[in-house]
């Protein structure tokens, strides 16, 4: 029987792909893409043959996972790929996979690079677990009720920001709790790869003082000291 393979890509460094992703997208029938450019060239790195590539992006994944599910039907193996990290986290795929379930396929997990995962790895911050929430709303009240409530929460939890709303995060939890810890990386695993570490208010006033804020930002919200 077909099988419907999720498969982690590269965040930044293409080296973190691992060789087991490699195999699979160059075994599998369909490759089926967030972004058809972004993995034709990707493909294309690994000496791999683009073969047949469909697109399953956000904006059209409920419809492109019917598509799926009849390739599959069909018997052929798809390979799906977010534009880069594990499909599904903050990342297309979630729905491509029920679809595929649902039917009575397997869902293969390809795992790999995860930029919440490598920041926690790095972080040396204490407790056992956290909370992942990904991107936050981008309404202005939403979002805060939602950290409000992340906070009151008193867990260690992790945000992926853009270089826009950044500051407006850090502003939002300086202004609920300005001493809480924070560390934040930045273009995990690329060339510009930065990782800091501080109280809310001190990293309000680290990236409110440069010119330009570039990159996408991976934030981890520790304990309360008190916890």
């Amino acid at each position: 029987m077909a099988k419907l393979y999720m498969v982690a890509t590269p965040i930044g460094n293409l080296e973190d792909i691992t060789y087991r992703a490699v195999r699979i997208l160059g075994e599998a029938d369909v490759v089926a893409a967030e972004d058809t450019r972004v993995t034709r060239r990707l493909l294309e790195h690994f000496g791999l043959s683009p073969g047949k590539l469909i697109s399953a992006r956000a904006a059209n994944e409920k419809a492109a996972s019917g598509g799926i599910v009849k390739l599959l039907e069909r018997g052929f193996d798809v390979a799906y790929v977010s534009d880069s990290g594990t499909p599904g986290v903050s990342d297309p795929g979630g729905r491509t996979a029920a679809a595929a379930r649902e039917a009575g396929f397997d869902v293969v997990p390809i795992p790999g690079a995860c930029a919440a995962a490598a920041l926690v790895s790095a972080a040396g911050m204490p407790g056992k677990g956290f909370v992942f929430e990904g991107f936050l709303s981008p309404k202005g009240p939403r979002r805060r009720r939602r950290l409000e409530e992340l906070l009151a929460a008193r867990m260690l939890f992790i945000i992926y920001e853009s270089p826009y709303r950044i500051v407006k995060l850090l502003e939002d939890l300086t202004d609920l709790e300005p001493d809480r810890k924070v560390l934040i990386g930045r273009e995990i695993t690329k060339k510009f790869e930065e990782i800091i570490t501080g109280t809310s208010r001190e990293l309000l006033a680290e990236l409110s003082s440069r010119a330009i804020v570039k990159g996408e930002f991976t934030v981890i919200v520790g304990i309360p000291r008190d916890s």
